[in-house]
């Protein structure tokens, strides 16, 4: 290919234009990934909307991403050494540069908070080059963590996309144990991969309190044992209805992946005493939200647990996960709607506005 068509978001609220680019020349041990298939998701909305900071517009968005290895140069290898080749099945992990070197990196063990982090389709930008997914191809810089996807349709990773790391993520942070019951507040992609997860590990009830009517009906069909639509009850009458099916304690574990600062206390209220809470949702700020720190935490006794994205090791899992065919089944219970790249803005929008489960973007139709 000479050129490349890519989805470049110009500036906050704008509409997204459709631009043709040169194919890039390859450093040493970089490659070109031919997209087949990419992911509209929460990020990108809040790209639309300005709320994440440091990003250098115009962009192309579009951070997770499958496709085929088109062009190598040099050597571009994985986790344990095998070389990749032209033609091979491959995602990468989006988080890119973290340095391995800093404070964040080697004391405190978090390479989320890594301060050199850069992320394809959020904080690299066109000047950049070719790194984002809403494109026919992606530019690969060297050091891009790779995963082999083999066997693996393109569609079967692609409905876990960035929900399944960022869950898997919260998942551990959650520590479920057999037997337990998990709230799940949210029932948006990252809120139903939990909803599946909480089950692999071995809760044997899962609550989703969520909206429209449409994703909780994923979520049941994901595993959730109960759904409560928040839109038909209040406060009062969710706690009411998880204290109901939880023999009037309260969950043992609420993941929070709603996304609404009122949703942090909410989960706190709705978790039993010395019980623990995880906090996903937060991608950006929505706003201040006000508890009472001795009814609503230390007097229960709660821990309380952020999970700020993900890093390569939940990718690796949850492409490990994707990998097995019966493990995976609950995400092929994930509705998937299309769309070319000249849609792109109608697929940004349905995602705004809840209107599907899960938007995807295929590059190469037009």
């Amino acid at each position: 290919m000479a050129t490349v068509l890519a989805a470049v978001m110009p500036a906050p609220r704008q509409a997204l234009e459709i631009r043709e680019f040169p194919e890039p020349e390859l450093a040493p041990d970089s490659a070109l990934l031919e997209v087949a298939l990419s992911e509209v998701c929460g990020t990108d909305v809040h790209l639309h909307h300005g709320r994440l900071e440091g990003v250098p517009y115009p962009i192309i968005p579009g951070h997770v991403s499958v496709g085929r290895l088109a062009k190598i140069r040099g050597r571009v290898s994985d986790v344990d050494g095998r070389d990749f080749a032209e033609g091979d099945k491959v995602s990468f992990l989006d988080v890119h540069q973290s340095c391995g070197a800093c404070w964040h990196c080697l004391v405190a063990k978090a390479t989320t908070r890594c301060p050199a982090r850069k992320v394809y389709g959020i904080t690299y930008g066109v000047a950049d080059g070719l790194c984002g997914g809403w494109a026919q191809a992606v530019y690969l810089k060297p050091g891009t963590r790779l995963l082999r996807l083999d066997d693996v349709p393109f569609t079967a990773y692609m409905a876990g996309g960035c929900s399944l790391p960022t869950a898997v993520h919260a998942s551990e942070r959650a520590e479920i144990a057999l037997g337990d019951t998990v709230l799940v507040l949210g029932s948006g992609p990252v809120g139903l991969s939990s909803v599946v997860l909480a089950r692999l590990r071995g809760a044997v009830q899962v609550l989703c309190i969520g909206a429209p009517a449409s994703r909780l009906e994923v979520a049941a069909a994901l595993g959730a044992t109960a759904t409560l639509d928040i839109t038909a009850a209040d406060e009062a009458a969710r706690l009411a209805w998880v204290r109901e099916l939880s023999d009037g304690r309260g969950a043992d574990v609420t993941i929070e992946a709603a996304g609404a600062p009122e949703a942090v206390v909410q989960a706190m209220r709705f978790t039993r005493d010395a019980g623990r809470v995880v906090v996903v949702g937060q991608y950006t700020d929505g706003g201040e939200a006000s508890f009472n720190p001795h009814r609503d935490l230390n007097r229960k006794h709660l821990e309380i647990r952020a999970s700020w994205g993900s890093d390569y090791s939940h990718f690796h899992r949850a492409a490990r996960l994707v990998a097995d065919a019966e493990l995976s089944r609950p995400w092929s219970r994930i509705p998937l709607t299309r769309y070319p790249l000249a849609r792109i803005n109608e697929a940004l929008a349905d995602v705004a506005e809840a209107r599907v489960v899960k938007a995807i973007i295929e590059p190469r139709l037009l």
